[in-house]
């Protein structure tokens, strides 16, 4: 694949085997009016930034986020924390609904084009799981390890923000499966496919290490504003 070249999502899926995992593609959406989309193109964010990143459409409703879901249920699911800290552990679902949990208000805007407003995540910022590991000086990065091999990488810069956490509720309600349940990942400054579901694990490395989707011809640092879709 030359780094110039901008594939369709069809072109890319047969390059890649022709299957999803975990990138959070909806199957169906209801997109706003024409008004509404010029309107939140126009509006801006706190930090300056337009509140609809460009190449994106709002949509009111996601149906089916889509991917291969994994097994894991409220009753059995576990994540291990590993690599580059000082204390590697493992948490329960219950241990994690026993942290403190945020109510987070965000937009979350998918590489294939979509964009949901407003959407509302319940869980832990994962500010709060790296104060308890306190990963070493040579762990730079994050690697979020997820079901069916699916992994998707950010900086710890990245992971630090308030914004980002591993949730385990969407609009009120737990995560339904198609959505990532029991728990995902939340990274709403990143395209989506950042933003792993049916996490399984949290390592914290001194390298990088490009996800499942970004070793197959997606942007690596996946800012919207850039739009940051595919490696320059």
């Amino acid at each position: 694949m030359k780094k110039d070249l901008k594939i369709s999502r069809r072109t890319f899926l047969a390059a890649a085997g022709g299957s999803i995992v975990s990138i959070g593609l909806p199957g169906a959406f209801i997109k706003l009016s024409d008004a509404k989309q010029q309107a939140f193109a126009a509006s801006l964010r706190p930090d300056g930034r337009p509140r609809l990143p460009p190449g994106q459409h709002a949509v009111e409703k996601i149906l089916d986020m889509g991917g291969t879901a994994g097994t894991a249920t409220a009753a059995d699911w576990n994540m291990r924390i590993h690599g580059e800290v000082e204390r590697a552990m493992v948490l329960s679902y219950e241990e994690l609904l026993n942290l403190d949990q945020v109510h987070i208000v965000c937009d979350v805007h998918c590489v294939t084009g979509w964009t949901l407003l407003d959407s509302r995540w319940t869980g832990v910022r994962l500010g709060t799981i790296m104060d308890r590991v306190k990963p070493a000086k040579s762990g730079g990065f994050i690697i979020f390890e997820a079901a069916e091999g699916y992994t998707s990488n950010v900086p710890i810069s990245d992971a630090r923000k308030e914004n980002v956490i591993l949730a385990h509720s969407f609009s009120g309600e737990r995560l339904q499966r198609a959505h990532g349940a029991p728990v995902r990942v939340v990274i709403p400054d990143r395209y989506f496919y950042k933003s792993a579901k049916w996490l399984e694990a949290v390592k914290f490395a001194s390298r990088d290490e490009p996800g499942y989707w970004e070793s197959r011809g997606y942007s690596n640092s996946a800012d919207p504003w850039k739009e940051e879709r595919y490696p320059n």
